[in-house]
């Protein structure tokens, strides 16, 4: 569900290694499809770019109002159309459904704990590289890391050995909320501060204002990181950060290209998470709230 970039990438990389993989679409971006081709059977094609040569794959498609049970749930979606996207197939799913969610931010989980508690949930977290060049027309444009897991869950599920053969750089991760933590840690010294100034975000080291903004906010989220304890990310959150701004120093960042595209952030599953947190550990964290703030009055 949410055959955007990142969803069309897994769904074809599981598909490849002999995947039953289905798309999930909202009824409208059905309209593409034969009329009189059956629902059940209804396809719509995959084309996946790499190095400048593209691999079409057709893809059986669904959408929430149908009927067929769902055993194995991957969302891919925005993080604020995830719970709504959800609660759109709640029909079709049971106790026995899993759930992956790999999105940005932090926070759905606990809305979908709260709206559906029967559901089992996992997580994950990717650095692979995709951007959407048309609707189901993707280009993989670098190779990253994914890492999937469950909270007090060390050995696999069952279902992961698929993921881990079709998708080279997968890893079951035993401590997986660190590993969101990090991310979101990262993304909140980077992205807002990338999207206000509409800079790559290389600018945040080569521009000495913004290269002290980041340093502000790091210091707060290292003291929101430490009380929530997250102590990994504590440690080593300034290195992080100064490694992704030089790793993607011409990259925009997701938040910078929502705004551009005058598409509402996820800042609240972001920035808005991380203070969610550091006011229940009583931490003000002054330079990240201005900046939810700004963001805000943009979306």
């Amino acid at each position: 569900m949410g055959a955007g970039a990142i969803g069309c990438l897994f769904a074809s990389a599981l598909h490849h290694a002999g995947g039953a993989v289905t798309l999930l679409l909202r009824d409208q971006s059905v309209k593409i499809i034969d009329p009189e081709v059956p629902a059940q059977v209804a396809t719509s094609t995959v084309v996946v770019q790499r190095q400048g040569i593209n691999r079409e794959m057709v893809l059986p498609v669904s959408v929430p109002g149908d009927s067929g049970a769902i055993n194995h749930l991957l969302v891919t979606t925005k993080a604020y159309d995830a719970r709504a996207a959800v609660a759109s197939v709640a029909h079709r799913c049971s106790a026995d459904t899993q759930v992956l969610l790999l999105m940005n931010g932090m926070g759905v989980a606990d809305e979908l704990h709260r709206d559906f508690p029967h559901l089992d949930l996992y997580y994950g977290t990717t650095t692979e590289g995709a951007y959407r060049l048309a609707p189901r027309h993707i280009c993989h444009a670098g190779q990253g890391v994914t890492r999937i897991g469950k909270p007090r869950l060390t050995a696999p599920a069952p279902w992961f050995g698929q993921w881990s053969r079709a998708i080279d750089g997968c890893f079951w991760d035993a401590n997986i909320d660190e590993a969101l933590w990090l991310k979101v840690a990262i993304n909140c010294a980077i992205n807002p501060l990338t999207a206000l100034q509409g800079c790559c975000n290389g600018a945040l080291a080569t521009r000495p204002a913004l290269a002290q903004q980041v340093q502000q906010l790091c210091q707060e989220i290292v003291l929101i990181s430490s009380a929530a304890g997250y102590h990994h990310t504590a440690k080593q959150l300034e290195k992080s950060v100064a490694g992704v701004i030089a790793d993607t120093a011409n990259n925009r960042s997701s938040m910078l290209q929502d705004i551009q595209a005058g598409r509402p952030t996820e800042i609240e599953y972001i920035t808005g998470y991380l203070l969610t947190i550091a006011e229940r550990h009583n931490i003000a964290a002054p330079h990240n709230r201005l900046l939810l703030q700004r963001i805000r009055n943009l979306d």
